[in-house]
């Protein structure tokens, strides 16, 4: 495992084609400007490199996050915020569009920023002490970092206002039955639930997936016409990939399930 600092609350580390990025904020992971730089950073990095295949969001064993730094919000004005904002929405957004699987482990609290953070996941593992929300409206402000935009595309803009109005949080369970998360677990069996998933997208056919991925969130922002002429050209795409000859040739040899890839 080679594991880097993109800067001193963040790290990054990378084994067996999954990569690792860990805030380190105690005791909450509290997501200051620098904590969202180094993700940022990571989020870039993971972007790039061949030999990471997917990729797990962890706060550590207690927490993922819980939300903004308040303190360091206290004293914007208008104008602060404005030019802060633009930066925090960079940070999420480099997560969001990681063209890879990426999977958020989340072991007791996501809130806020925390919430929006896991939020730029493609899949989230949650430990049943799990309390996921955004509480922002409690501070006289609503979320800035996707929570108005992200949360809707995911459960739906009835059960999203339903959290958000009054800041709401939701236990394990509940998320899981809103679809808000996808697998409870101990939470002593978070990180390694998700690095399983995680090694298990990493073995597969990355080209396809990443396909998938883009099919699926440029579908979201377009109308069903459009967002069907997105998936054919992605699918055509595929038949350009040793990925899609190998898996192919292995199915009418082999059976279903078979296949190896080199994610080419």
């Amino acid at each position: 495992m080679v594991t880097e600092q993109p800067n001193e609350l963040v790290s990054l580390s990378v084994a067996d084609g999954v990569a690792t990025i860990t805030l380190n904020r105690p005791p909450m992971n509290a997501l200051s400007t620098t904590v969202q730089a180094g993700f940022r950073a990571a989020a870039d990095e993971v972007s790039e490199r061949r030999d990471v295949r997917a990729v797990i969001l962890y706060g550590g064993p207690k927490v993922f996050a819980a939300g903004a730094d308040v303190k360091e919000m206290a004293d914007w004005d208008h104008l602060t915020a404005i030019e802060r904002t633009s930066t925090l929405t960079a940070s999420f957004d480099a997560v969001a569009k990681i063209p890879k699987p990426v999977i958020a482990a989340v072991p007791g609290y996501a809130l806020g920023g925390g919430l929006e953070l896991a939020l730029c996941a493609d899949l989230r593992v949650v430990g049943d002490n799990a309390k996921l929300g955004l509480p922002e409206i409690l501070l006289g402000i609503i979320p800035g970092a996707g929570g108005t935009q992200r949360l809707p595309r995911l459960i739906g803009p009835s059960r999203a206002t339903e959290l958000i109005f009054p800041g709401r949080f939701v236990d394990a369970n509940e998320a899981l039955s809103i679809g808000l998360v996808d697998r409870v677990v101990a939470p002593d069996a978070v990180y390694d639930e998700a690095l399983a998933l995680a090694k298990q997208l990493a073995a597969g056919p990355g080209v396809a997936l990443r396909a998938a991925k883009n099919a699926i969130n440029r579908g979201l922002d377009v109308d069903l016409a459009t967002g069907l002429e997105i998936e054919r050209m992605q699918f055509a795409q595929l038949f350009a990939t040793e990925d899609q000859k190998n898996g192919m040739d292995s199915f009418v040899e082999n059976g279903p399930g078979k296949a190896t890839f080199e994610g080419r």
